[in-house]
C-alpha cells in the first residue's frame, strides 16, 4: 500500500502579495533590485552578469529615498518577489521605475499588481501623472504598461539606456 503525497497549499500568488514602502537598504530591498540588475544587465550584453557590473548597478539607490522617491518591496509570505520605484518629479508628477518581478513569481498580474500599487501612491502624494522610460528589448514590460494605459511622450531626463517614453494620467484635470 501506498501513501499519497501531501497536498500542498498553491504558494501565494500575486493576489496575496503583500506590497509596501520598504527603505532601499532594506535586505529584501537588496535581495529583488540584485535579480533585478542581474537580469538587465543579462539581457542588455547578452551575457551573465559580472558581480561587480551588479554591485555598482544595485547599490545606486539614492534617488528611491525621501525624499527623492521610494521603494515598494512585493512578498509572498516572507519571500520578496518584486519591486517598484517612484520618482517625484518636480511638476506634479512621479516617475516609475525598477517595476521587477522575480522569474519564479511571474504569470498571474504581480507585474500589473506593482504599478497599481504605485499608481495608487503616487495619486496619494498628489501626482497627476506617472512617467516612465524603458528600452526597447524589454518587450514584456512595454506590453504590460501599453496594456495598463500607458502611451509615448516627450523623451524626458537623461538615462542613456532609455530608448522610449510612456506616460498615463493618473488623476484627471
Amino acid at each position: 500500500m501506498t501513501s499519497a503525497s501531501p497536498v500542498l497549499p498553491p504558494p501565494p500568488g500575486p493576489a496575496d502579495w503583500d506590497i509596501a514602502p520598504v527603505p532601499a537598504d532594506h535586505p529584501d530591498a537588496t535581495t529583488v533590485l540584485r535579480a533585478y540588475t542581474d537580469e538587465l544587465i543579462s539581457r542588455y550584453y547578452d551575457r551573465p552578469a559580472l558581480e561587480p557590473e551588479i554591485d555598482s548597478f544595485a547599490g545606486d539607490v539614492a534617488d528611491l529615498f525621501e525624499p527623492r522617491g521610494l521603494l515598494l518591496v512585493a512578498r509572498a509570505g516572507a519571500t520578496p518577489v518584486g519591486c517598484t520605484g517612484l520618482h517625484w518629479l518636480d511638476d506634479g508628477s512621479a516617475e516609475l521605475t525598477r517595476v521587477y518581478v522575480r522569474s519564479e513569481a511571474r504569470q498571474g498580474g504581480g507585474g500589473a499588481r506593482l504599478v497599481a500599487a504605485a499608481e495608487d501612491t503616487a495619486r496619494g502624494r498628489g501626482a497627476r501623472r506617472m512617467l516612465l522610460n524603458t528600452r526597447k528589448d524589454l518587450t514584456e514590460a512595454i506590453a504590460l504598461y501599453t496594456r495598463l494605459g500607458y502611451r509615448p511622450t516627450e523623451r524626458y531626463g537623461d538615462d542613456p539606456y532609455a530608448e522610449l517614453w510612456l506616460a498615463k494620467t493618473l488623476v484627471a484635470d
